[in-house]
Order: structure tokens, then C-alpha cells, then sequence
């Protein structure tokens, strides 16, 4: 499989890049942690097209396949964009206004207890998935309580203590499509995570400097560094292969793929995160470097979708069977 991007797929990432660069800089971004979702950024992704990459041109999106969304959505990731991406695009076509981004629309899996909905303050309508179907459910309607210190600051959570039925909006192959994909997206948000912790972490290292030398001058550091580098193309590999599979251009099973890439995901997220942290040295952890929010959001990733460890148990099974 050829994992180079094509010269219109590097305009596709060029073009996200400089949208998020001008209207999702860092401290916009950190803005939205006291201001909440910002309604007019979040439609001028949607009037980009963002959402409705891969929704059919004949049903009014851009009509492009799995592997452009995976290289949109790895320049989400790495400039940190708030708010529920992955729900909204998987919604397009089949939830009103969310294409466009008139109707903000997140995710949850059902469960038998409790359960923790993403983005529910900032959503007007929540997708629950279940093995039977699809269902919607207006996001007023679901009482609970919200955290008050959600793990990443730019994802609020709300508490549910039981998930209405909903209105079935797709069947059992459209849920199964709807984990696949997601997962997917995931994926690809997380290796931009990974990507634009290495940079930070590259970035601090040329500039900070410690003995009359660059902290990146110092083996430990540059090491750290590489290895940072390193998990990155692992992982853009996996994540490219998994959506050009999701368009049937793999030689692999689509649910393989994207196992592959989720667990790879989860893994080399956290690590450059933690390596981000750990290169900013003794300010690494605090608030006002932007570092603990590549790993917090990393650690919000890996739970959604399939959890990294719970993928890894599941296809380590299948290769035994």
C-alpha cells in the first residue's frame, strides 16, 4: 500500500492546517474552556466541509472517501479543535443540520449502568449506538449531572444515570458502520495529538537552554525526541492504511485495520504526551503550558470508540481462534 499523500490530498491538509492555525489557535481554543463551544467557529468548519467529506455529493457533501478524513482529521487533532468532530461527521446524512453545523451532535455507547455523554452541554442532539440500531435523542432531554473537573478541560462531561430508548435513526449494520468508522476518526484526531505533542516537545527543546546549550543538545532529550518521531509514523502509517481500507483500497479487513490503528493510537498518544510533559521538565505539568492538554486529550481518545487495551485483548483473541 502507498502511504503518500497525493497532491490533492496535500492541499486537503494544507488548507485544514491554515484554517485551524487561523481560527483555532491555541488561545481560542483555551478560551472554550470558560466560554464553551464557539458556534461560529464551529460552523466555519462545517461550511469548509469538514462534516460532510465523505457524505455523497448527490446528498449535498464534498463526496470524498476515508482516507481524506483521516488527513482532515489528523490537522483537527494536532491544533487541539474542541467540541464532539467525530459524532458531527458521522451524523451528516442522517442527523438535520449537522453537516452544515446548525445542529451541534454527539455520541454514546448505550450501557447497562451509568453512563458518561461527551459534549452533552454543548450538543443539541446525542446519537446513542447499541447493538440493535442507532437512536437520537434531543440533548435537553437527557437529565444528569455535569462534571465539574472533566479530565480535559475542553471536554465537558455529563453524567446520566439511565439513556432513554431514542428515535431509531439506523439499524444494527449502520450502528456496526458507525463504531467502524468512529473509531476511525478517532484514530486519526489522536495521531494528530501525537504529532503536535512531538512538535511542542521538538519545538522546546531547540529553544530552551540549559549549561549555555539547547536542552535538545543533550542525549536524554534528543532521544526522547526521536522516539516521539518515531511512534508519529508508525502511527500515521496505521491510520492512513485504515482509511484507505474503510474505501476498500486494503488488502486487509476493514474491522482489522482500524483495530490496528486504534490500539496504535491509544498507545503513541499517551506516550508523546507524556514525553511532552516530561521534555517541558519541572513547568511541564502545570496549567498555562500547553502541554497537559495533548495528554489529557489523548486520554479522553482512547476511551472513545474502543478503548486502546480493550482492541489489543479482542484481536490477540482473533489471531489465537
Amino acid at each position: 500500500m502507498d502511504f503518500e499523500l497525493s497532491d490533492d490530498q496535500v492541499a486537503l491538509a494544507e488548507g485544514v492546517a491554515a484554517l485551524c492555525e487561523g481560527r483555532f489557535d491555541i488561545e481560542s481554543v483555551r478560551a472554550m474552556e470558560v466560554d464553551g463551544l464557539d458556534r461560529g467557529r464551529w460552523g466555519e468548519l462545517a461550511e469548509t466541509g469538514v462534516f460532510s467529506l465523505c457524505l455523497a455529493e448527490d446528498d449535498g457533501g464534498v463526496g470524498l472517501g476515508w482516507a481524506e478524513a483521516a488527513v482532515v482529521f489528523e490537522q483537527l487533532g494536532r491544533a487541539l479543535v474542541p467540541g464532539p468532530l467525530v459524532a458531527a461527521t458521522l451524523a451528516a446524512g442522517l442527523i438535520e443540520g449537522a453537516a452544515d453545523g446548525s445542529t451541534v451532535v454527539t455520541t454514546v455507547p448505550r450501557s447497562l449502568g451509568p453512563a458518561m455523554v461527551e459534549h452533552a452541554a454543548w450538543a443539541d442532539v446525542v446519537v446513542i449506538s447499541d447493538d440493535q440500531g442507532l437512536w437520537s435523542v434531543p440533548a435537553g432531554a437527557l437529565d444528569g449531572v455535569d462534571a465539574n473537573q472533566p479530565l480535559d478541560p475542553l471536554t465537558p462531561v455529563r453524567r446520566i444515570d439511565a439513556l432513554p430508548q431514542g428515535d431509531q435513526i439506523g439499524d444494527a449494520a449502520a450502528a456496526d458502520a458507525w463504531r467502524l468508522r468512529g473509531s476511525m476518526l478517532t484514530a486519526a484526531l489522536q495521531l494528530g495529538i501525537a504529532a503536535g505533542a512531538t512538535e511542542l516537545a521538538v519545538g522546546y527543546a531547540k529553544e530552551r537552554e540549559q549549561f549555555g546549550r539547547p536542552i535538545g543538545a543533550f542525549q536524554a532529550v534528543k532521544h526522547r525526541c526521536a522516539d516521539m518521531i518515531t511512534r508519529v509514523e508508525v502511527l500515521r502509517a496505521a491510520v492512513y492504511a485504515a482509511g484507505a481500507t474503510l474505501d476498500g483500497r486494503g488488502a486487509d479487513s476493514p474491522e482489522r485495520a482500524v483495530s490496528v490503528a486504534k490500539i496504535l493510537a491509544s498507545s503513541a498518544a499517551a506516550a508523546c504526551g507524556k514525553d511532552c510533559v516530561q521534555v517541558h521538565g519541572g513547568m511541564g505539568y502545570t496549567w498555562e503550558v500547553d502541554a497537559h492538554l495533548f495528554l489529557k486529550r489523548a486520554w479522553v481518545h482512547d476511551l472513545a470508540f474502543g478503548e486502546g487495551s480493550e482492541l489489543a485483548e479482542e484481536l490477540a483473541a482473533g489471531l489465537v481462534s
